[in-house]
């Protein structure tokens, strides 16, 4: 089933979108560390400060976007790359094997694929989505100790976006954006980039990419 509502959303709604305001490692294709491979870090989205929360003293950085359904969490990465045709069949090609394993644990509520491996998450409450990728990346670290060094997931508020192209992640952590989520306990950013403290110890929101 495809959704193909956002072919008339204008190019007024989507600037829009963009002032809202998001991610971690994996080795596999279909997330921030797999996309990015050796890609020199992105440079566009230092704030000027190293650290410290959204602008109210709150952990998890309120400020970022909330989509509050699928049509709307495309919207918004189209604002990044193109996501005008969402898919929420998982017998469509788009899907990657192996996704369904979010749907429970993960408290994941709807996923969705917009193509060339870009993929969106609804997710119930986002210090359940934060906490299980921890508990994950902390137990793959035994055995890959560099796991999750560049984070996995770009953040909003109710959705996690895994894509596949490095233009989408360059965009996405723009100011007025989505960060990444990093949960590595070696994870120090440059000064000027944010490291915001998320809603499970250990885990920050970045918009640091490292090569």
């Amino acid at each position: 089933m495809r959704i193909h509502r956002l072919a008339s959303v204008t190019t007024t709604s989507l600037l829009c979108l963009t002032a809202l305001t998001a991610c971690g490692s994996g080795d596999e294709g279909g997330s921030v560390d797999g996309a990015l491979g050796n890609q020199a870090p992105a440079k566009n989205g230092g704030t000027g400060g190293s650290g410290g929360s959204d602008g109210d003293g709150k952990a998890g950085a309120p400020g970022l976007p909330k989509a509050g359904t699928m049509a709307k969490a495309a919207q918004i990465v189209n604002a990044y790359g193109a996501c005008n045709d969402i898919s929420t069949d998982p017998k469509d090609d788009d899907f990657f094997p192996g996704d369904e394993t979010y749907d429970q644990k993960w408290g994941v509520t709807e996923r969705g694929a917009c193509g060339k491996g870009t993929r969106i998450f609804m997710f119930k409450d986002l210090k359940t989505f934060q906490a299980t990728y921890k508990a994950e990346l902390d137990a793959d670290r035994k055995e890959s100790p560099n796991k999750g060094h560049r984070g996995k997931f770009l953040l909003g508020q109710d959705f996690a976006v895994l894509p596949d192209q490095k233009p989408v992640i360059r965009n996405a952590i723009k100011p007025g954006g989505l960060l990444i989520l990093n949960c590595h306990p070696d994870f120090n950013p440059p000064s000027g980039y944010r490291k915001d403290p998320a809603l499970v110890k250990g885990c920050v929101l970045t918009d640091y990419f490292e090569d």
